[in-house]
């Protein structure tokens, strides 16, 4: 069924509208963690030169917000006691060298405040608890690897900046686990998934293949006694794509917009719509040396009424939105893990996020879902979910 773009909620004049309640560190730890009394916490940042975090040096340096929002709002409020049930010190605080992209493993030295080298998998995650991992590129992949390992939970919470602290970390979690939920009960089970652009005077479709798989959810929640990692903020209902195929368009870096052409799960190749010939080039030439590079490992669809911040961290998460992702897919379930990459620096796992704000030259026309019993149902049109997708949160 279609809808009259009226009839569709615009997400981000509701997320103006919301009252956002002001940041609580407590609310937020003890809600994604319902952590045991005297649990321990850990916080790890990332940095150009790890050693810096030596006697906080680094804090001089006025381009690191991210790790500057790390010490400030988390290892003093940590310090002060902000979470009682928590057990937290000065010396709980490390850095290790930025790695360069998303989801990259973690270099095994870090440094602690002393500036002395320290081991991760040593002297770090087989000590705490609860691992706070506030850094430039996200450590999911890697950290929940470690988690699963070692028995820790943690969070990572890459991009920090005031409007996710203000809304994406502000909200309460059970409710944003609870639609999630319905969302995902909604989506559960779908064979297949395609969805509509049209950028450049051209139209294509992309179609994901799902095989009835169960739908999951990124919901904020660690349970007690689970090792887990949680990616905050969090929102949205996601699957593993056991093949795809079609065509979706590409905005990259540097503003060059590329045609993918995407066959038996993977990008195969891709051309040039506008930009920079050069950028397209090198895209293929990384797609014929390391094929799984290619590999479609993610669908998403983003659950919460939020205003966008500038991070794919929150904007994937906003009700309207969806992303697709390459590269490594292990920490979701699926079966890319690093071995399996020519190149130990292309073992990414890279968002690639429709978003009006992000990529306002392309239009996703529509997103369906198809079921094995014939069933389908339209999920968003233009960035905004449909009446069926948006009434699954209202339902009992």
């Amino acid at each position: 069924m279609m809808h009259t773009q009226s009839s569709l909620l615009d997400v981000q004049a509701a997320a103006k509208a919301r009252v956002f309640p002001p940041f609580s560190l407590r609310r937020l730890l003890e809600t994604v963690f319902s952590p045991g009394k005297g649990e321990s916490v850990a916080i790890l940042i990332d940095l150009p030169e790890p050693e810096r975090v030596k006697d906080f040096n680094f804090l001089s340096d006025t381009a690191l917000s991210i790790q500057r929002h790390a010490y400030d709002v988390f290892h003093e409020g940590l310090l002060r006691g902000e979470v009682p049930s928590l057990t937290y010190n000065k010396n709980s605080f490390f850095a290790y060298k930025i790695t360069g992209g998303s989801n990259l493993d973690l270099p095994s030295t870090a440094f602690n405040i002393h500036g002395e080298p320290i081991n991760l998998e040593n002297d770090v995650y087989p000590h705490f608890d609860i691992i706070l991992c506030i850094s430039t590129y996200s450590a999911t992949a890697p950290l929940t690897a470690f988690a699963h390992k070692y028995g820790f939970r943690g969070a990572t919470l890459h991009g920090l900046n005031p409007i996710i602290l203000a809304t994406g970390l502000s909200v309460d979690y059970r409710e944003v686990s609870r639609d999630a939920e319905k969302l995902r009960l909604g989506l559960t089970r779908a064979q297949r998934v395609e969805m509509d652009f049209s950028t450049h005077d051209r139209d294509m479709t992309l179609t994901l293949i799902l095989n009835g798989q169960e739908a999951q959810k990124s919901h904020g929640l660690c349970e007690p006694g689970v090792p887990d990692v949680a990616n905050l903020p969090a929102g949205e209902v996601y699957f593993v794509p056991e093949s795809a195929h079609g065509q979706f368009p590409l905005v990259y870096e540097d503003g060059t917009h590329g045609l993918m052409q995407v066959e038996r799960g993977r990008i195969v190749r891709a051309e040039l719509l506008s930009g920079n010939a050069a950028t397209i080039a090198a895209h293929n030439k990384k797609l014929a040396s390391d094929p799984v590079t290619g590999e479609l490992g993610e669908l998403g669809f983003g659950t919460q009424i939020l205003p966008f911040s500038g991070r794919d961290i929150q904007d994937e998460k906003v009700l309207g939105t969806l992303h697709v992702a390459t590269g490594r897919s292990d920490h979701l379930g699926g079966s890319l893990t690093p071995d399996k990459f020519a190149e130990h620096s292309n073992a990414t796992h890279d968002d690639i996020l429709f978003a009006p704000h992000k990529t306002p030259q392309v239009r996703v026309t529509q997103a369906r879902a198809y079921w094995a019993d014939g069933t389908s149902r339209v999920i968003l049109e233009n960035y905004r979910p449909s009446e069926w997708f948006y009434g699954l949160i209202s339902a009992s």
